[in-house]
């Protein structure tokens, strides 16, 4: 009996706990963005709160408050794989063309129609400064799932003391055995397996086994050279000097380079185009004000902020016709970012990932694992593992000899 009524004093305990919770959240809207790392302004280093600033707009435009929760993930595959599962609610996630191609053909992804929220809260559309050129790709080519938020292509990044000039110019640098220990790969299956396809010159998009097959051969061959297989934790192994050479997303280039002024940067003959744009999952219990989000993003001083500060290229007229932006900008980065005579479109449709069938897929993704849990571990690996060894059979050894002095010592 006394159990019972300490069980059932714990259960009105915990009802009236979720009962004040939820009056509590009646008192404030939420919205929950799910983002790449580094990928928006934060309010560091004097730069703009974003997030922060979309909490006054939204307070202003209508009376109520609301809380951003914001979090990130490393890589599409990741972000696919939470939203897919139906275990998360998110109001906006960030991907990329290929991704968004596949969610939405799997229904994951709500249509979006920011004219029509703009217009029901009376707030300027910015959804028309969206260039020509950026709209009705592959993707999405009735523009209904997506806004593009940036763009860009993967190129690789050096250290310049590391690192001898004449080894520069192609996808081979990854596979030079002189920068043993020192090269950082992608730790996603898409990217990594570019790189070799790339290198190749094979389609990215194939859906034959045989080509997949062949690029898995000089991932194997590349892995005793691999330092680490990276995303987000390049920023720290390139910063620091701890890696030589990587493969990764132009824009992040010049946020590494802030950091360390000996890094350098250019794009192989054949590289990945691609576009990251924002969308409202399907699930989103918030869609009118991720759309409100969204609008929020394309304005002028937020989308040059945001711009600023991840240093990718942005479709965005407001962004890349401001005399501001560019000066602020520099040479070398408006050179890497928008070179003169790229033709986006042309390049997109000629090296972006396309959404595969459900069998390359299961393929590609079977490779990726075998290469990296059965394909056998990096040299510097095992050389690491036989010091690690050695030092254990040191310390046993240690331990037993002192064990042994002491037996004798009593």
């Amino acid at each position: 009996m006394k159990r019972f009524c300490v069980s059932a004093l714990f259960a009105v305990c915990v009802l009236l706990l979720a009962l004040l919770t939820s009056c509590s959240g009646g008192d404030h809207d939420d919205l929950y963005v799910y983002n790449w790392g580094e990928y928006i302004s934060d309010g560091s280093e004097d730069s703009v709160n974003v997030t922060k600033e979309f909490e006054a707009y939204y307070k202003e435009l209508t009376g109520r408050d609301i809380k951003v929760h914001y979090t990130t993930y490393p890589s599409n595959e990741d972000m696919y794989a939470k939203i897919s599962s139906g275990t998360s609610n998110y109001d906006i996630i960030i991907p990329s063309d290929y991704m968004i191609e596949r969610m939405i053909g799997e229904g994951l992804l709500a249509e979006i129609d920011i004219e029509s929220v703009c217009e029901k809260y009376g707030a300027e559309c910015y959804y028309k400064y969206i260039g020509d050129d950026y709209r009705g790709l592959y993707y999405d080519p009735e523009n209904k799932y997506s806004v593009p938020y940036t763009y860009g292509r993967v190129g690789v990044i050096y250290n310049t003391e590391m690192v001898d000039e004449e080894d520069l110019g192609g996808w081979e640098l990854l596979w030079n055995e002189k920068y043993t220990g020192k090269i950082l790969q992608f730790n996603n299956s898409r990217d990594g397996f570019a790189t070799a396809q790339y290198m190749l010159d094979l389609d990215v998009n194939s859906t034959d086994g045989d080509t997949w097959r062949r690029a898995q051969s000089e991932l194997l061959r590349q892995k005793p050279l691999i330092q680490s297989y990276v995303m987000d934790e390049i920023y720290n192994k390139m910063e620091s000097g701890e890696a030589a050479v990587a493969a990764y997303y132009a824009g992040d280039y010049f946020t590494m380079l802030d950091i360390n002024e000996e890094l350098g940067f250019y794009y192989p003959e054949r590289t990945n185009v691609f576009v990251d744009a924002m969308c409202v999952p399907a699930g989103s219990a918030n869609k009118e004000i991720a759309q409100l989000f969204i609008n929020f993003m394309l304005s002028e001083d937020i989308a040059i902020a945001n711009a600023e500060y991840i240093y990718y290229a942005s479709p965005n007229s407001l962004v890349f016709e401001n005399e501001g932006y560019i000066e602020d900008m520099g040479e070398e980065a408006m050179e890497i970012l928008y070179p003169e005579g790229f033709n986006f479109a042309e390049e997109l449709n000629k090296y972006a990932y396309r959404n595969l069938d459900a069998g390359t897929l299961e393929l590609v993704n079977s490779l990726w694992e075998d290469m990296k849990i059965t394909g056998g571990l990096p040299n510097h690996v095992y050389v690491t593992a036989g010091v690690l060894a050695a030092a254990i059979a040191v310390g046993i050894a240690v331990i037993v000899i002192r064990r042994k002095r002491r037996e004798r010592f009593y």
